[in-house]
């Protein structure tokens, strides 16, 4: 539930920035939601395939769940939340039992590109509107299923970067110079 509301709050906040933009700038919501969730989606790529495919089923601790099972959390709620925004693009079928990293990588980017072509299909009236959302959130407005996509998607990149440390590796967001 702590997760839940700490990212509902996340979301809270991206939402209203999201609102905000230059008087010069003619950026739409649907653009900017688009651009958010691309750039969030080559962030997760990155991160995911930085653990070796041996690695795949490393535990930080034997009541977590694995590196994969975390790349397919992602994926999973992805396509879930993309879902409900009421897409007429087929969403992929996730196998939430998979293990290879080339299973995985594929249920991650495929989930993303469902993600992009919901998004694609809205505009700025349509981001708006307010569908049904997952028992946790409730009724919710397109957008902000997008946004709490993304949050989710970031609170997960926090526990795979503590994953790939444990394992020796930088993850790739801290190797860029500051």
């Amino acid at each position: 539930m702590k997760h839940a509301m700490r990212t509902a709050g996340v979301v809270a906040v991206f939402l209203a920035l999201a609102g905000l933009k230059p008087a010069a700038q003619g950026a739409t919501l649907q653009e900017e939601l688009l651009k958010d969730w691309t750039a969030n989606r080559d962030e997760l790529v990155k991160i995911a395939d930085a653990m070796p495919e041996e690695k795949f089923g490393f535990k930080s601790t034997p009541a977590q769940r694995s590196y994969g099972e975390q790349i397919l959390h992602v994926a999973g709620a992805n396509v879930m939340l993309m879902k409900m925004m009421g897409s007429k693009a087929t969403a992929p079928a996730i196998d939430m039992k998979a293990t290879s990293k080339a299973a995985i990588m594929t249920a991650l980017t495929d989930a993303y590109d469902f993600g992009i072509a919901a998004i694609k299909e809205q505009n700025g009236q349509t981001i708006l509107e307010t569908v049904q959302g997952p028992a946790f959130l409730g009724p919710s407005t397109r957008a902000r299923l997008v946004y709490f996509g993304i949050a989710h998607a970031q609170d997960i990149y926090g526990q795979m970067a503590v994953y790939l440390r444990l394992n020796g590796i930088v993850p790739p967001a801290s190797r860029k110079s500051m």
